[in-house]
């Protein structure tokens, strides 16, 4: 599944560079590129400060700032990541108009990751043990095979 990711960047990526290249030459992609990945680190920059300060000064609800959190982090990576398409993407999710629209789709992934990781349960008392939320099951069957005769004890005399 990584590796059709990757591929699916690549080809993305590549597709986008030849397009633009053939279409505005060479030095104009090359000056794109290194300006959307200049002008993300400058973004990127401001908006984790905004949010740490945010964060600090407790003036937002904490889900909110969680979420806004999360999305500027995954913002900022997506900017240093090599590309045209990932930088622009990382700039939608750093301007906070975007990530406004982008939070539910983050609750909603967060909610269906957390639905799927096993869950651990203390007991009063007692050593944790793992609840799995799975219907996995293994379908088969039990076979006794004994490879050597057991070893028959002598018959005693006065038993019948």
């Amino acid at each position: 599944m990584a590796m059709r990711l990757f591929l699916i960047y690549v080809l993305v990526e590549l597709a986008v560079v030849v397009a633009l290249v053939s279409t505005i030459g060479f030095g104009w992609t090359f000056l794109l590129v290194v300006g959307t990945f200049v002008a993300g680190l400058v973004v990127a920059g401001s908006q984790v400060k905004g949010q740490i300060q945010r964060l600090q000064r407790g003036l937002s609800e904490p889900r909110g700032a969680v979420s806004d959190g999360a999305l500027v982090a995954l913002g900022g990576v997506l900017t240093v990541v090599p590309g045209l398409v990932t930088s622009v993407l990382g700039l939608l999710l750093l301007v906070p108009p975007t990530r406004a629209l982008a939070r539910p789709v983050v609750a909603a992934v967060a909610a269906r990751s957390l639905g799927r990781m096993p869950i651990i349960v203390t007991q009063t008392g007692g050593a944790p043990f793992r609840a799995r939320r799975s219907t996995d099951y293994v379908d088969g069957e039990v076979v006794d095979v004994t490879d050597v005769e057991q070893a028959r004890l002598p018959r005693h005399p006065d038993v019948a």
